[in-house]
């Protein structure tokens, strides 16, 4: 039995609709939430490591004056890999910035996690976007954070993945034991039915990557680069939302970051860790607001 969301009254209230797109050769699903007119303020949002679109729809539900456009990565979701092509840095923030311009080119780009390099890679490299928004950026080098040795151990986990044959390889990335074990490391919160939530989320959508290449193509590429490298060249206004307890960039960490970008905003989330998204989408929605200059929402 699924666990009840938390959001699901909030969300319910914002249309939304799924569509899809031809990006490099392949097709790009994606979830149109909020207002019809395209004058409203309209934001791409990118979702973190084995995650989805879903992942990012407790935030979506408190911008409900926002058009959130939400797609799902090349090999995850609904989305199809990009054939030929060694999903690295280079391969997702191409397909970011030629999604953008084809489907909302003057929209805000936001990304979670891993969606931050991504959406940092692009527009550094050339996309033009009015403002971008950075929850639980990745800061610092993944090795170095305070659970390094967790991540070296995620690294011969997904090595392991990958060299193994393909049946059993793909069935311990799949493994839902396993599955549980990343969420309880990653959840902070004491309240027994967001923990539910929070584990039926990652039960239910983790592991919705089309195989094990891209799984691994990816991985390599979330703990290989950060945020840091994109940050100076990027005079795009740009707001950073961080947990002071993220295990995987540690505040300070984040603190130093964002002082590399030339125009940047940091706003610092307490008692939460690199589950912003999920925990306390509220106090992210609201620091967005700000950040757009929009009105506070209705019913806060």
């Amino acid at each position: 039995m699924s666990a009840a969301s938390p959001y699901a009254a909030r969300l319910g209230e914002i249309p939304t609709e799924r569509r899809e797109v031809e990006v490099l050769g392949s097709s790009t699903a994606y979830w149109v939430y909020g207002p019809a007119d395209e004058a409203a303020p309209t934001v791409i949002a990118v979702h973190g490591f084995r995650g989805e679109h879903h992942g990012l729809e407790p935030v979506i539900a408190y911008l409900p004056d926002v058009r959130v456009i939400s797609p799902d990565l090349p090999g995850f979701g609904e989305t199809s890999p990009i054939p030929g092509r060694e999903h690295d840095l280079s391969l997702y923030s191409g397909w970011l910035a030629e999604f953008a311009r084809t489907v909302a080119p003057d929209a805000v780009i936001l990304g979670h996690s891993f969606g931050s390099i991504v959406s940092s890679a692009a527009v550094a490299g050339g996309l033009k976007t009015p403002q971008l928004i950075l929850i639980n950026p990745i800061g610092a080098p993944a090795l170095e954070g305070p659970k390094g040795l967790l991540t070296r151990l995620a690294v011969l986990y997904y090595s392991l993945g990958a060299r193994l044959p393909e049946r059993i390889g793909t069935a311990l990335l799949r493994n839902p034991l396993i599955v549980r074990v990343m969420s309880i490391a990653m959840a902070k919160t004491r309240d027994p039915a967001l923990r539910r939530f929070i584990h039926d989320q990652h039960d239910t959508y983790f592991s919705r990557f089309s195989d094990r290449d891209v799984l691994h193509d990816a991985f390599v590429t979330s703990v290989s680069h950060d945020v840091r490298a994109f940050a100076g060249v990027i005079d795009t206004p740009t707001l950073l939302i961080a947990a002071q307890r993220d295990d995987i960039t540690p505040i300070e960490a984040e603190r130093r970051l964002a002082r590399m970008f030339p125009d940047a905003e940091l706003v610092e989330i307490a008692e939460v860790g690199h589950l912003i998204h999920y925990e306390t989408p509220a106090e992210a929605a609201g620091a967005i607001r700000r950040f757009l200059r929009l009105p506070v929402a209705r019913g806060r």
